[in-house]
């Protein structure tokens, strides 16, 4: 166990330091070098975990994915725009999301696969309309799928004009945004006038996730 615990720590801390060094410099530029030099650890310990810098790099995109289910929503439209409002808070707060984004939307990463985040996504999204679509929260017309790659590919480039434009400072005015165009098209209008989409919500709902993680300790009896 104490091994296995150990493993875990190590695999993280490489993946740590592989996503500063992917950021700054980009997947082309990055070198397996500098990351072994950010993380402390020795060539054998990260070949061990991820044999290449592809490998590395898939390990770094597939962590955005980490705490991506949210609490069960009554309406499933607003659970859907949680899932986005949250994805964009960690991708402000979590350099191991930012890196993943980076990665996912790089157009350099020759012989990377970068598929797998918007595929993800996608799937997400249709699971999530396709339960607001049975409980009539969806306009008749509606197609799931389409629905979804149009939602995921407006998120994408909304993220990558944020960081553009200012380092993500500005992107849950931009999310929020997307989604107050986006959602009048897709959405009942009477269930629609009760989805929280401000700008902060993505804070909330990553609070709720804190509190949920966090033990709680009965209070003493007096």
């Amino acid at each position: 166990m104490v091994k296995q615990d150990r493993a875990i720590r190590t695999r993280q801390t490489i993946l740590t330091a592989a996503a500063k060094v992917f950021e700054e410099r980009g997947y082309q530029a990055a070198t397996i070098s500098e990351i072994l030099l950010t993380a402390g650890v020795t060539k054998g310990a990260l070949y061990f975990h991820f044999p290449s810098k592809e490998d590395l790099a898939e390990g770094v995109i597939h962590e955005q994915d980490h705490d991506l289910p949210i609490p069960l929503r009554a309406c499933k439209v607003q659970q859907l725009v949680d899932t986005v409002v949250l994805h964009a808070y960690r991708l402000r707060t979590d350099p191991l999301v930012r890196a993943g984004v980076r990665l996912a939307l790089d157009q350099q990463t020759q012989g990377l696969d970068r598929s797998g985040p918007f595929l993800r996504w996608s799937d997400v999204g249709i699971a999530l309309l396709e339960q607001a679509q049975a409980q009539g929260e969806l306009m008749p017309h509606i197609v799931p799928a389409e629905t979804a790659d149009v939602l995921v590919g407006a998120f994408a480039g909304v993220q990558a004009m944020s960081q553009a434009m200012s380092n993500y400072q500005d992107l849950p005015h931009r999310v929020t945004a997307l989604l107050r165009h986006v959602l009048p098209s897709v959405v009942v209008p009477s269930v629609l006038a009760a989805v929280d989409i401000t700008e902060g919500r993505g804070a909330f709902v990553h609070a709720e996730l804190d509190s949920l993680r966090t033990p709680q300790h009965p209070a003493p009896v007096s």
